[in-house]
């Protein structure tokens, strides 16, 4: 793909008020949050490049590869939000690892449509959501020793996600993250999320990786005392509160009968009990 290609994004129309979580909110100071928007809409332009119905994966990898081009400095045009992403690099002084680790996902995502295990899709996520937490991290100048909690509370969000999607990620994609190990021991199949509703097998594989996103939660309750930064331990504590309630939601509900969603309610409660880590 050469320089003079049309650009390869086709953004969505999502933005960071769809997500289930704060994307560099007031929380967080004002010199901080243009860098923050700038990895989001990154992100967003790559997860719809993965996640389009109308492209090829051969296409949509090429067009993956034209934006770490772009972000990387092989090429200087194609990316709007790579180009922007690459300046928030320079002005920094943050790496570009994470960013391209997501790609990685992205790519996964063109490719891959099914998951074998628990530990290959914690894989996944290890590419798909953990870097965006670093990056944040980085960006505040945090200590590494925080990654530990924060790849927990990303992994976390990223399964909860899924289970949130599931019937719309097989119905559009043919995609299904549910791993293949849980379905059959529970006697759940694929298909079973074309359903009106979660049969008991499915509701079994539900509720056994909700268990594993409470033991992520568990770990990731520790990230809001850990960075020096106050805005930060405000931001990192609404989001653990969100992915708590989230998975409890999740625990009532039926994700295959409607989705299931934060509420109002959920977000003032995670603010309000965040409130502690103001110090």
């Amino acid at each position: 793909m050469s320089d003079a290609a049309a650009e390869v994004e086709a953004w969505s129309g999502k933005d960071r008020g769809d997500e289930n979580f704060p994307v560099g909110s007031v929380l967080i100071s004002a010199r901080m949050r243009p860098h923050i928007h700038a990895l989001y809409a990154f992100a967003r332009n790559g997860d719809d490049i993965a996640d389009s119905p109308v492209l090829a994966a051969a296409d949509k990898v090429a067009r993956l590869d034209a934006m770490e081009d772009v972000l990387l400095g092989r090429r200087e045009s194609g990316s709007p939000s790579a180009l922007r992403l690459r300046a928030s690099l320079a002005e920094t002084g943050v790496v570009p690892d994470h960013a391209v680790q997501l790609l990685v996902a992205f790519r996964r995502d063109a490719t891959k449509l099914r998951y074998a295990s628990w530990d290959e899709l914690l894989d996944y996520c290890r590419y798909s959501a953990m870097p965006v937490g670093r990056h944040v991290l980085d960006l505040h100048g945090e200590d590494r020793a925080t990654w530990v909690a924060s790849d927990a509370l990303c992994a976390a969000l990223q399964v909860l996600n899924h289970l949130q999607d599931g019937s719309k990620d097989l119905a559009g994609l043919d995609r299904c993250y549910l791993p293949d190990d849980l379905l059959a021991r529970h006697g759940a199949r694929v298909e079973d999320l074309r359903a009106p509703a979660a049969t008991p097998g499915l509701r079994a594989v539900f509720d056994a990786l909700l268990d594993q996103c409470d033991a992520l939660n568990r770990t990731a309750r520790d990230l809001p005392r850990r960075p020096r930064n106050r805005r930060l331990r405000l931001e990192t504590a609404v989001i653990v509160g969100l992915s708590h309630r989230l998975a409890a939601r999740l625990r009532r509900g039926d994700p295959v009968a409607t989705r299931v969603k934060l509420t109002r309610t959920d977000v003032l409660a995670s603010l309000l009990g965040a409130l502690r880590f103001v110090p």
